[in-house]
């Protein structure tokens, strides 16, 4: 009984289109990073969004402090709120008052303190403290003029971001795979 010889052509190039797609190879890491920035960027939008809806006066643009990075050595990203080493311009942002005629009782009578008119003048980015007030909440404050209350955590950022990132993930997975079917349809 004779065996026949299976000839197999075509092998070396289905090869070299795998070594072309593996992640060392630059061009393919520059693609995948550059699908992932468009993910990461799409969420990070989604979740100014959400930051804008739980400040809903946001006259200084707080929400401008939520930032997106994409790491160069490995495949990733993350989205956080900015924690600004250096300060930005001041801005001359005052608070506008309320029309009321001159002689009404009612309102503030103190002085405005130098440091906060200091914060009054943080503009977006800068008040990346804000939103993590709002997010992880604060104590109960006290000051020799009385009670000047708390803030309830709403761990708004946890939850929007880790949403939007899985959100991201799938999208991220989705381009991928069209990238691999788009590379196998050219061979």
């Amino acid at each position: 009984m004779a065996q026949d010889a299976i000839t197999v052509t075509g092998i070396e190039q289905y090869q070299e289109a795998l070594r072309k797609m593996q992640t060392e190879n630059p061009a393919t890491k520059k693609a995948l990073q550059a699908i992932i920035r468009r993910a990461i960027s799409a969420a990070r939008k989604n979740v100014v969004k959400d930051a804008q809806g739980v400040l809903a006066n946001d006259p200084r643009h707080a929400y401008k402090a939520v930032r997106n990075s994409v790491y160069k050595q490995i495949l990733g990203g993350q989205i956080n709120i900015l924690s600004s080493r250096h300060r930005g311009a001041a801005t001359k942002w005052v608070k506008p008052k309320m029309n009321r005629p001159e002689n009404a009782r009612g309102g503030n009578r103190r002085k405005r303190s130098e440091r906060t008119m200091q914060v009054d003048s943080y503009e977006g980015t800068d008040r990346g403290f804000i939103l993590r007030f709002l997010n992880a909440g604060t104590v109960k404050r006290e000051t020799r003029y009385g009670n000047r209350g708390s803030l309830s955590a709403r761990h708004w950022f946890g939850r929007s971001a880790a949403f939007q990132l899985d959100a991201a993930a799938t999208r991220v997975a989705e381009e991928i795979e069209a990238l691999l079917h788009q590379e196998f349809q050219q061979m």
